[in-house]
């Protein structure tokens, strides 16, 4: 490719994904789409299991990890601006690695939200029993995976305000969390003024209780609180001006993890210490039942439960363009291309609804341990995901550098360096997921994944040998 097919940027190339989608998330949702992939149920709830683990420590990690995430985003956003496609990991995996990366990574991709939103759905039926303790976790559960069906449907501006309203209850919520949690903190108000101190975050056993090995084995489960803040990706081909929207989403990143992970962990373990957290119980519930502020823990529970109905609906959104996306390449049956009248890919929503309610049978089977099963598979599929974002975009890089690609109008600080920086980081934590006896199942799970798909690869070339080339995008000749 000449300097003079590069000067201007990408148009559209064909068969990308976000060909036939209505460009109907505008920037206000976009905006609350990324705030709200920053605030999951692996904040609301898991964060209780790591604290009762590492103790105050794990704001270092939450910090840690957020520090890497941004480098993930920022390389992210710089491939966006290059070229904004729907299924945008799959895609540049499939540029930059050749097809099968495209095919495997978009899979992967498709897999890691299926069991988020297990996750996700099994949370939501916990925090319902918080009201309503008869009532079985798998039918909670199972409602919930009807409601949402109906809402991704319908059409993406209803998934763009109900995302955008589902944000703005968790946002207001920690904030008012934080902003109370301080009050506590400086005029010692409430039953918990007696003991809240910023003391506590090192007067139990130090800073690190129970060493830093201990802290370090729950960046897995801090790692997982971060997935879908890549969600902005996916949102790519249906946002009304990603120039404008996606840079803007994508950098406040920094201050959305300073203020709603950072922040609001360590305002908590400064009003309760840390000694009186354990898992399956959300700290945030935990800590204004402490406060004791009437039907606080309730509302608490409220929100934590539309953070859980959040992250699931996002999840059926994702999976279906996912799916779209790999049927425009030739990597899923043909039938996942077409949409339904309202620009929606209902029938890959509808195909990965149904794989999401195995998460209704796990929660039927062992309700006690499905949050942990499903999240461990998860965190190693986005780790995936993550890697392939990254490698796409050092070879991106490279070929900007000699010439052969345009430079995109939104490059990443540091340009590949931070990238492999965070490479590094996410390989050292696959290998504290190895291991963890507890969380090595989710390495077999992917191995057997991994498995599956180069038996399906084959097939697929076997029946079209083409689907194996690798294509070039075009981009507009000027000059």
């Amino acid at each position: 490719m000449t300097s003079a097919q590069v000067d201007k940027g990408p148009e559209n190339t064909s068969g990308t994904s976000e060909e036939g989608y209505e460009r109907g998330l505008g920037s206000r949702q976009v905006q609350m789409i990324a705030i709200g992939g920053a605030i999951g149920v692996g904040l609301f709830l898991g964060a209780g299991a790591n604290i009762a683990k590492a103790g105050p420590s794990l704001i270092f990690m939450y910090a840690l990890a957020g520090v890497i995430i941004f480098f993930i985003m920022r390389a992210l956003g710089e491939l966006l601006l290059y070229r904004p496609v729907s299924g945008s990991f799959a895609e540049y995996s499939r540029e930059f690695l050749g097809p099968f990366f495209g095919y495997f990574t978009g899979w992967t991709y498709w897999l890691m939200w299926v069991v988020t939103g297990m996750a996700e759905l099994t949370a939501a039926a916990i925090y319902v029993n918080y009201w309503f303790p008869d009532i079985p976790q798998w039918v909670t559960a199972l409602v919930f995976l009807v409601i949402l069906f109906g809402v991704n449907l319908i059409s993406v501006k209803l998934f763009g305000e109900l995302e955008f309203w589902f944000s703005m209850v968790k946002v207001t919520a920690l904030i008012g969390m934080i902003v109370i949690g301080l009050g506590v903190l400086t005029f010692g108000f409430s039953s918990a003024g007696d003991t809240a101190a910023v003391s506590n975050l090192w007067a139990f056993d130090g800073f690190f209780p129970k060493g830093v090995g201990s802290s370090l084995m729950t960046l897995q489960g801090v790692m997982f609180a971060y997935l879908a803040v890549e969600l902005v990706g996916v949102t790519a081909g249906e946002s009304e001006d990603p120039e404008k929207t996606l840079p803007k989403a994508i950098n406040t990143l920094p201050w959305r993890i300073a203020l709603f992970y950072v922040g609001a962990l360590t305002v908590i373990l400064c009003v309760v210490k840390w000694t009186e957290f354990g898992e399956g119980v959300s700290p945030f519930v935990a800590a204004f039942a402490k406060i004791g502020i009437p039907a606080g823990a309730g509302i608490v529970n409220f929100v934590v439960l539309t953070a859980a109905l959040s992250s699931c609906n996002s999840g059926m959104y994702s999976t279906g363009r996912m799916l779209r996306n790999l049927a425009e390449s030739g990597e899923a049956p043909a039938v996942f291309k077409k949409l339904s009248t309202t620009k929606t890919p209902a029938l890959g929503i509808a195909v990965s609804v149904a794989f999401m309610g195995i998460g209704v049978v796990l929660n039927y089977i062992v309700p006690e341990k499905a949050f942990g099963y499903v999240t461990s598979v998860a965190t190693a599929a986005g780790i995936w995901t993550w890697l392939m974002i990254l490698v796409s975009h050092v070879l991106y890089r490279r070929a900007v550098d000699a010439g052969r690609l345009p430079a995109s109008s939104f490059p990443a600080p540091g340009g590949a360096k931070c990238s492999y920086v965070a490479i590094v980081f996410l390989l050292f934590v696959t290998g504290l997921i190895a291991y963890d006896a507890d969380s090595r199942v989710c390495l077999y799970v992917m191995a057997g994944w991994a498995v599956a798909l180069g038996i399906g690869w084959v097939a697929l070339k076997s029946r079209n040998p083409q689907i194996a080339e690798r294509r070039e995008p075009e981009f507009e000749k000027v000059g």
